[in-house]
């Protein structure tokens, strides 16, 4: 994952979470991360009406529905699959479980209360993790540091790129 500020390279968990693996490899696969970019960044300092709070930056296509976006996959929970959300996890955005199609987030230390039973989402389903990040977790911290206002990103960081190791089929 290629982008102006730096590269992030992300280990997949295809044998256990094909579901979410699946999905994310198809929007790399497809070309429908073209507009792929980082809008969200969520710190210590920027959630006041959280209970439970978190760490992590979140990208996508966006909140507003996007052309290239799939539809919603099956929810892969953290007990099925075994991955936590640790630091450098990467994991699915969602509203409720089943709506998660192209919004994915990377955790910024360890945040358990993301997992099953996590109190950070009522329903207590957690997020599906599916990857991790195995090079480029400064860059992470760094995005979260960025200026925001009211978690949003003052200015998104774009991915210029995103293709698999190996292959020359780029974004």
């Amino acid at each position: 994952m290629d982008m102006d500020i730096g590269q992030l390279k992300i280990e997949l968990y295809p044998d256990k979470a094909p579901i979410t693996v699946a999905n994310f490899l198809q929007y790399i696969d497809e070309n429908r991360f073209e507009d792929l970019h980082f809008y969200r960044v969520v710190h210590m300092g920027n959630q006041p009406g959280n209970e439970v709070k978190i760490e992590v930056i979140q990208g996508g296509l966006g909140f507003d529905k996007h052309p290239l976006e799939l539809p919603p996959i099956f929810h892969e929970t953290t007990t099925k699959t075994g991955i936590l959300h640790e630091h450098g996890t990467l994991s699915m955005a969602r509203l409720e479980p089943g709506t998660a199609s192209s919004e994915i987030f990377i955790c910024i230390n360890a945040q358990p209360e993301l997992d099953l039973g996590g109190k950070r989402n009522p329903d207590g389903q957690g997020f599906a993790a599916f990857g991790k990040v195995i090079s480029g977790m400064n860059i992470v911290q760094q995005i979260q540091l960025m200026p925001s206002k009211e978690q949003m990103l003052i200015k998104n960081i774009r991915v210029v790129s995103i293709n698999r190791l190996g292959n020359k089929n780029a974004k």
